[in-house]
């Protein structure tokens, strides 16, 4: 392996590592995060062979994870004329990944947090203790709270990547 070979190599592994590293943080597991980097930064679609050796993963590890990959959106399945395997590459634009995957996460977790704070503030609409006021009061306020939250998610993930970035701009700007 020459040197710019190995270069690329060190600086892709450590991409991959701490891609996986991350992902643990934002609420999926490494493993999966790891996959999704690999193929990600990988410029021809791989096998769950060539995935489990490069990772030193698992069969039933990565094919789980590759067809959780498939399932958001993430990961796209390839077929290629005469193969019996399935070859699988990853959606390489980052604003279609950012809003693939902050359309998942609201899927998985805003909208069950938002239906639970709902739930609290409807079953103590009616309670007319201090303590009962107050609590329904809080749900009121994480449910409104909640919902422009995710609404502005909605919004923003379906803007064209321009225009995300000009509004941006100006709030930040």
């Amino acid at each position: 392996m020459n040197a710019e070979a190995a270069k690329l190599k060190q600086a892709k592994d450590e991409f991959v590592s701490q891609w996986g590293a991350l992902g643990t943080q934002w609420g999926i597991n490494r493993t999966m995060a790891q996959i999704h980097a690999l193929l990600m930064t990988s410029p021809v679609a791989m096998t769950t062979d060539e995935v489990m050796d490069e990772l030193q993963i698992s069969r039933g590890n990565a094919h789980t994870n590759l067809k959780e990959l498939v399932a958001w959106g993430l990961l796209r399945v390839v077929v290629k004329k005469g193969e019996r395997r399935e070859y699988f590459e990853a959606e390489k634009d980052v604003w279609t990944m950012f809003t693939i995957i902050a359309r998942e996460r609201k899927r998985r977790e805003i909208d069950p947090a938002l239906a639970i704070v709902h739930k609290c503030a409807e079953e103590t609409r009616d309670i007319s203790t201090t303590e009962g006021k107050a609590f329904f009061a809080q749900m009121r306020a994480l449910e409104e709270f909640v919902s422009f939250a995710s609404k502005m998610s909605d919004r923003v993930a379906s803007m064209k990547h321009g225009i995300a970035v000009q509004l941006a701009t100006k709030i930040l700007g």
